[in-house]
């Protein structure tokens, strides 16, 4: 069987030269027409006209689209390929056989040359098929009873052991938390407007992707800066996106008791989107350290936050409260609510919702005397504070969990462009009082806080390797990245089962085109219906946009 015909013709001249060959007696490929030929009489290839590598390379890739068709259908093969008809109904098994031979040489790791065959072979197809539709969108990892080991998972040994490689149960946990946010996303875009009439004390109608958890609590921004009259006079249907006061995300209980049995305690969940008004771009570019409230001047290594991060978090509306205010006064009613039970809090974010989060977990921490667990799941968060604030949040005991993009750049900014990693060797060699020094007087000074699980847009098989900026920052892709990492040293998950359906929607320009060409061939795959929300024309999706802080 020549294996240089089941390549693409751009790749057939390579294999040519080499003249590599695999014979596998008495099996045959079900979809190499010559290699069915030479199986039923080796007298009538005479009678066969020469094909050339590309026209034989179309025949395959013909056929494979053929067998890949909806069950019970007959599609006949390529008219002149009808002698192979007979054999397909007589030797099933052993066409079986000769594709588990062939799938059992892993071809593609003696040529790289190979992987483009590779991507077109039915198993893969059949895959990328089902990621395709929605219907595997709940099946990317085991729903698994976390019973005794929960607090290992909600992050009291800072995750020790479970990031690299990922425990299975840990990266469903992320995705979930993660689609906590996206349903926050589209909560604020169904209805980005805060009118007089809503009520505050109240919850929007959340559509949660976990229907054991109970929304009691609607949170709102309020920003401490202002547009001008006039630009509501010019714009007054943009008024939404110049208001001070924004609906940012709320507050979750679980409800459920086999839920509750499953994951060993009731969790508490507080969701936060990222960046969606002009006002709360403002806010995030006013990237100055202030003192945090009740912090003694004087005080070395004192915590610093940045400026415009704090204004949003405790400036107050004239009718709507504090972000502050609100996610404390809920917390304290839920822990006496549910007085005597096994709590947590789960406090997670994307970008601008990554930064307030932290703000939101050192408060609630200490908000009561019995306070449950806080952990932080934020994906793709900016620096917030300098290492005073993170020496806070460690001394209240809050865990923080960062998952960040490599080649995400809002999670290197605001401040210098140096890693973590780098300001940990030059405090270890000596410098660690030139560098305490710079953190007191430097007004950008930040430093990121908690553990870090970092993944790699280039690992994914299915987004280019030069993915733009808005990709490597989206929320989608993170979870995309996140259900198919398994280590750092670790190659893409190959069972990863998230559905691509979200992310070709949103992310089709960066995406290979392979499989941009395989989703529109779905017809029977809608991705407008099945992924849109009512939305204003004028408002980008916040990850295609991000600001240097958000």
């Amino acid at each position: 069987m020549q294996v240089a015909l089941t390549l693409p013709a751009t790749n057939a001249r390579f294999f040519q030269a080499r003249r590599p060959s695999f014979k596998c007696n008495g099996y045959s490929s079900p979809l190499n027409p010559i290699t069915r030929a030479t199986s039923i009489n080796a007298r009538s290839l005479k009678t066969i006209a020469p094909v050339t590598s590309t026209e034989m390379t179309k025949k395959h890739l013909s056929n494979l689209e053929k067998l890949l068709q909806k069950e019970g259908q007959s599609h006949p093969v390529d008219s002149s390929m009808s002698v192979i008809q007979e054999p397909m109904k007589q030797g099933k098994t052993g066409e079986n056989m000769g594709r588990n031979l062939l799938e059992g040489l892993n071809l593609a790791r003696i040529w790289p040359e190979m992987k483009a065959a590779e991507e077109m072979s039915p198993r893969h197809l059949i895959r990328l098929h089902r990621m395709l539709s929605n219907k595997s969108m709940d099946e990317y990892s085991p729903r698994n009873n976390l019973g005794s080991r929960w607090k290992e998972y909600h992050g009291c040994k800072d995750w020790l052991g479970l990031l690299d490689p990922l425990d299975e149960n840990l990266r469903r946990e992320l995705i979930r938390y993660g689609e906590f946010i996206q349903a926050a996303y589209h909560c604020f875009h169904s209805d980005p407007a805060t009118s007089a009439e809503e009520n505050l004390d109240g919850a929007r109608n959340v559509s949660l992707p976990d229907r054991s958890y109970r929304v009691t609590k609607s949170l709102y921004a309020t920003s401490s800066i202002g547009l001008p009259k006039w630009v509501d006079d010019v714009a007054p249907d943009l008024g939404w996106m110049t208001q001070r006061s924004s609906w940012i995300g709320y507050i979750a209980v679980c409800d459920d008791k086999a839920e509750i049995q499953r994951m060993g305690r009731r969790d508490i969940v507080i969701a936060l989107r990222g960046t969606a008004t002009c006002l709360e771009w403002g806010e995030n570019v006013r990237d100055m350290l202030v003192q945090m409230p009740g912090e003694n001047e004087s005080t070395e290594g004192q915590p610093k936050v940045e400026c415009g991060f704090l204004s949003l978090y405790q400036t107050g509306g004239t009718k709507i409260p504090s972000l502050a205010e609100s996610a404390v006064n809920e917390v304290k009613r839920l822990i006496e609510l549910y007085k005597g039970e096994s709590l947590s809090i789960s406090v997670t974010g994307h970008s601008l919702g990554a930064a307030l989060a932290l703000l939101v977990a050192d408060d609630i921490s200490t908000c009561a005397t019995d306070a449950p667990p806080v952990a932080v799941f934020s994906f793709g968060g900016p620096r917030v504070g300098n290492k005073g604030f993170a020496n806070r949040l460690g001394s209240k005991n809050v865990k923080v969990l960062r998952i960040v993009n490599k080649q995400d750049v809002i999670t290197k900014v605001p401040g210098m462009f140096v890693s973590e990693a780098i300001d940990k060797k030059l405090r270890e060699t000596g410098a660690a009082g030139v560098l305490n020094l710079l953190d007191n007087s430097m007004p950008w000074a930040y430093s990121h806080v908690g553990t870090e699980l970092r993944v790699d847009t280039t690992k994914s098989p299915f987004l280019k390797p030069d993915a733009d900026v808005a990709c490597c920052h989206d929320l989608e892709a993170y979870l995309h990245l996140v259900d198919g990492y398994l280590g750092s040293n670790e190659s893409f998950r190959p069972n990863a089962k998230r559905s691509l359906a979200k992310l070709l929607n949103e992310q089709s320009a960066n995406m290979k085109k392979l499989y941009i060409s395989k989703g529109k061939d779905l017809s029977s795959l809608n991705l407008n219906r099945e992924f849109s929300f009512p939305r204003p024309s004028c408002l980008p999706s916040p990850s295609v946009l991000p600001s240097p802080s958000s």
